[in-house]
């Protein structure tokens, strides 16, 4: 069989790599005396590895994360100690297998969605998947499916994430029928899948979200029941940055 035809093989069975190196790999083995078995697991291991580097391309292209908000440009000085001992163990992904959800609140520019994004990144690198979504592009999605009878087949589209990143609920004060959706969105994936929820609004003020004080307590019923709390203080991180890049101006340049 000539290398040509056996390329051709190898990318019927769904094997891509070693349709790629299989000839490059054999003169390597031939070269340095390796064996059969050796051949096969070098190979085998390519494959595996390019899957896997596919995979998460797939899987950050799907996901919708800022490309910025990363753990490596996460500022964690500027959080509490109790987060900074939080983070890494979120970031190992184990809470998804136990439906558990993270709920971030602060006021605005303390890095809520900055330390959400971080954390779905990490969560994409293990091989998860992940969709990042502000509140109100979520609620607008899910109305316009109920509003076209297909509701209950975008809740089945949503539910393939093992993670769904919803960010800002605070400032979207929704309508009966958004409210209503939203709802149902949280009791679908309650003990199922995972939300990771950021929030300039304290529980207490979460009637302004929901409207109704029965939904509200059974929407943070459901949310807190398997949760970690980050909650960030401080000061604002964009305030700083501005105050500082203003006292930077004032300095006088050197003549």
């Amino acid at each position: 069989m000539s290398a040509q035809s056996l390329g051709l093989l190898l990318k019927s069975v769904k094997l891509p790599s070693f349709a790629v190196y299989h000839q490059e790999v054999a003169e390597q083995a031939e070269r340095e005396g390796w064996s059969f078995n050796s051949y096969l697991q070098y190979l085998t291991e390519m494959e595996l590895e390019d899957r896997r580097v596919r995979k998460i391309e797939r899987l950050i292209k799907s996901s919708r994360l800022s490309k910025d908000k990363t753990l490596a440009s996460l500022d964690m000085s500027r959080f509490p100690t109790q987060v900074q001992r939080q983070l890494p163990v979120l970031c190992e992904g184990h809470f998804l297998k136990r439906a558990e959800n993270i709920l971030a609140f602060g006021l605005p520019g303390r890095g809520k969605t900055h330390l959400v994004c971080a954390i779905g990144h990490e969560l994409v690198q293990k091989g998860h998947s992940v969709l990042f979504t502000p509140a109100f592009r979520l609620v607008q999605g899910l109305l316009a499916a109920k509003r076209d009878l297909g509701l209950e087949k975008e809740l089945r589209r949503l539910d393939r994430f093992e993670a769904v990143i919803i960010d800002d609920i605070g400032y979207v004060q929704q309508e009966r029928e958004e409210v209503e959706v939203l709802f149902t969105f949280l009791a679908e994936r309650y003990e199922r899948r995972s939300v990771l929820i950021t929030s300039n609004l304290v529980f207490s003020q979460w009637d302004k979200i929901f409207k109704d004080p029965m939904t509200t307590a059974a929407a943070i019923d459901r949310l807190v029941h398997h949760c970690s709390i980050l909650e960030l203080v401080g000061t604002s991180y964009r305030t700083d940055k501005a105050l500082s890049q203003h006292q930077d101006s004032q300095i006088p340049k050197e003549q």
